[in-house]
């Protein structure tokens, strides 16, 4: 057992949510193939905005190696750490059946992966094919270790949509040019925010807008008249973004790994843990367009709000060309954001229906707030902190898995409430006062196949922010969102119970809230666990 890594989390969002007794089984797998891959966790010297430092990386790729795989397949990642750093790798969206403990979390479903060993990830793909990813799941190493995991179809299956002539996968992130963990140990150590990254990036490279970047530019080729399938993937750990291609509208066909109606548009938002499949038309002038991609942030809160470009470049036109910008949403339009959001629905066809409980067995309703506790050593003498229910998350020393599998009393405790001990205007004037939060190792127990509606609400405690959410083990439907508080009375009736977007990673609107709907049909234990810089402050 590692012991390097804090016992809790100053910063963290986040809840456990403990579904009927966890099952040991390997599903086994009848018709997929076997995939193999070796995941060699190094520190490589790489150099960007002018500065060069070491990262920590999978093998000395930044973004590291797409795992490919069908519908059906068993999949094997040895994972070997030759880092300073223990590691350990989330699959992130893939729903892991009754295989809790290949999920990845470090300290929920296991011990971290210290440095000089190694540990194999074994699951299979069931149910599931498009677009996921793959990042470190321990402290903010996930700013570099991450990568995409593209699913094709069953062999003969087609795609519900026209089949592109090519593909390529677009990782959207983040670059700091000091050391991440560096970052994140200043900001607890003083109690306060980490700072901002330094530059967002495509496929690890900021782009020719950054000095020091001509050379770090990705360029996709592509030729006229032909159709491509872009995998887009948000792997900022901070930030929702815009992303949009100069001259060229997208088909979004799929989010997070599920097929959804078509619609055009000009933009697109993605909220960090999502991934966004578009259709793209190689049909424009042949030349030379910037794909961009910036923040979204309506609140008044500071954001790295610089453009990260890459190329595409149509065949046969010289490099020479200046490439045309795409006008992007202004970093804080609301507007395009909502009504973006409010295309998106599922597909809901015979092949692929979408099941939503219709009925509610168990209703969850979590405030998400942001709270000062006492701290002797922080700059202002105290430290912010996170909260659901008011209840900050306490990282246990030993995984929360394992402590259920063989019964250590102690660890945790099943009494995470189902609902704010004390209700109040959550989205009216900003609470300033009072804002300390409870400590503890608190799960929610869910009973086996129930239907459960998660209500996630936005509160004003120091001040209203969006929030995205990531549900491990799950999708979920997004079935209402709404700004101010949420009413159990009238929101409801609102509610898309028919076709709506079906998800393993969601953002509560600024002010506002977010209610989804899933059936707890995994046994395990798995993380509710927000994306943003309070929840990686320290322990994504």
């Amino acid at each position: 057992m590692a012991t390097s890594f804090p016992s809790h989390c100053s910063l963290v969002k986040i809840v456990l949510i403990c579904i009927g007794a966890f099952v040991s089984v390997l599903i086994p797998t009848s018709e997929g193939a076997v995939k193999k891959y070796q995941f060699d966790v190094v520190v490589k010297n790489v150099r960007r905005l002018c500065h060069a430092k070491p990262i920590v990386t999978v093998n000395g790729m930044y973004p590291g190696p797409t795992v490919y795989a069908r519908e059906g397949d068993r999949v094997i990642i040895n994972v070997t750490n030759h880092a300073q750093y223990n590691m350990s790798i989330h699959w992130h969206g893939l729903k892991q059946l009754r295989n809790g403990w290949a999920d990845g979390p470090a300290y929920i479903t296991q011990c971290p992966i210290q440095s000089g060993n190694s540990y194999t990830y074994d699951f299979n793909i069931t149910g599931q094919r498009g677009t996921l990813w793959w990042h470190a799941h321990i402290l903010w190493l996930r700013a570099t270790v991450h990568g995409a995991i593209v699913i094709m179809p069953q062999v003969g299956v087609p795609y519900p949509f026209p089949q592109p002539d090519s593909e390529a996968e677009l990782v959207l992130g983040e670059w700091w040019n000091a050391d991440v963990e560096t970052i994140e140990n200043q900001g607890n150590t003083l109690g306060l925010p980490p700072n901002m990254s330094d530059a967002h990036t495509i496929n690890g490279k900021p782009g020719p807008l950054f000095p020091c970047s001509d050379k770090h530019t990705y360029a996709l080729e592509v030729e006229w008249g032909k159709a491509y399938l872009l995998r887009i993937i948000n792997a900022a750990l901070n930030d929702e973004l815009f992303f949009a291609i100069a001259g060229h509208s997208m088909t979004v066909v799929e989010i997070d790994a599920v097929y959804c109606k078509p619609f055009t548009t000009e933009a697109l938002l993605i909220t960090p843990g999502q991934t966004t499949n578009v259709l793209v038309q190689a049909n424009q002038s042949p030349g030379r367009y910037f794909m961009a991609t910036r923040p979204f942030m309506d609140a008044p809160v500071l954001v790295d709000n610089k453009t990260a470009t890459a190329i595409l470049q149509y065949k046969g036109v010289p490099t020479t060309v200046l490439p045309l910008l795409p006008k992007l949403p202004a970093p804080n339009d609301t507007a395009f954001a909502d009504s973006y959001l409010d295309k998106l629905r599922s597909l809901n066809t015979a092949q692929f229906p979408a099941n939503v409980p219709l009925t509610v067995d168990r209703h969850l309703f979590y405030t998400i707030g942001l709270g000062a506790n006492p701290c002797a050593t922080c700059l202002n003498g105290t430290r912010l902190t996170a909260s659901l229910n008011n209840i900050t998350f306490m990282m246990p020393k030993i995984g929360l898995l394992q402590a259920h599998y063989f019964n250590t009393k102690g660890v945790f405790r099943l009494d995470f409430p189902d609902k704010p001990v004390t209700p109040f205007n959550y989205t009216g004037a900003p609470l300033t006062a009072n804002l300390g939060t409870s400590m503890g190792t608190r799960l929610s127990k869910v009973a086996f196949n129930s239907t459960v509606e998660l209500v996630l609400q936005d509160t004003n405690l120091l001040t209203v922010e969006s929030h995205p959410f990531h549900l491990h083990g799950y999708n979920f439907f997004v079935v209402g969102t709404g700004i101010g508080n949420f009413d159990p009375a009238k929101d409801p009736a609102k509610y898309n119970l028919v076709d709506p977007p079906e998800r393993n990673t969601v953002g509560v609107p600024t002010g506002g809230w977010t209610a989804i709907r899933f059936r707890a049909d995994n046994p395990g234990k798995y993380l509710l666990i927000m994306y943003a810089w309070m929840i990686n402050y320290k322990f994504n």
